[in-house]
């Protein structure tokens, strides 16, 4: 056990260099125009991973704080980015989505229970993927994959940083080592198949530029063959 606990440091800032650091593709994206963040999902994210850093040191969490606290600043930075950057927020079916995460966030507020609010925190924080989801699934490009695979890797180290097999400790950041590993292969995915469908149709039009190219070289010949009474040579 005390093995565990001194490894415990060592996840635990690992965690949060890890989080940080791969928030910065997303930013530099965000900055260049490649990456479209979802306004509602980077707000959702940024309260609720305020409001998670806030019960897990009520909780009694220590290392695994610093993977929770770093999200929180990075997640905040790209929300403020968002606004002049992103898109959605404003449509009815986000806008209920987003109220309905308020009501995680109050569900938080009220139980006196650590696992069960934590457990409002991470079903709040999934209606953040889910206005994140469909915008990857229909343009997997308008997100920055390496973000949520530094996000997964963060999460399981801050698992690990957890010393003690506590539910509540615990449920957190494995939710959010797994959702981010969830998203990071949807895109993964959907480039790969898109990539594959737009190698299809550019192949085609090719083939069909040379068939077209191949009927315009024997137009001309045939022509030029009449005009000097030769036939063509096929």
């Amino acid at each position: 056990m005390s093995a565990v606990v001194e490894f415990a440091p060592v996840c635990g800032v690992l965690a949060g260099a890890v989080n940080a650091v791969g928030t910065v593709p997303y930013v530099r994206d965000t900055l260049r125009g490649t990456t479209r963040p979802h306004r509602g999902s980077w707000l959702i994210w940024g309260l609720l991973a305020a409001i998670a850093c806030w019960s897990q040191r009520a909780d009694g969490a220590s290392w695994s704080l610093v993977m929770v606290a770093s999200s929180a600043l990075v997640v905040a930075l790209v929300w403020v980015l968002s606004i002049s950057r992103g898109e959605g927020g404003v449509g009815a079916s986000e806008v209920l989505l987003m109220g309905l995460a308020g009501g995680g966030v109050a569900g938080w507020a009220l139980s006196s229970r650590p696992v069960v609010a934590t457990t409002c925190v991470v079903a709040a924080d999934m209606i953040g993927f889910a206005l994140t989801v469909p915008k990857a699934w229909r343009d997997p490009d308008s997100e920055t994959l390496s973000t949520y695979a530094f996000a997964a890797v963060a999460g399981a180290l801050a698992v690990a940083a957890v010393a003690a097999p506590d539910p509540a400790l615990l449920l957190y950041p494995a939710y959010f080592c797994l959702a981010n590993a969830g998203v990071s292969l949807l895109i993964h995915r959907r480039r790969t198949a898109l990539g594959t469908n737009r190698r299809v149709r550019a192949s085609g039009d090719s083939c069909v530029l040379t068939r077209q190219n191949g009927a315009c070289v024997q137009a001309a010949a045939a022509s030029a063959a009449r005009v000097t009474g030769q036939r063509p040579s096929w």
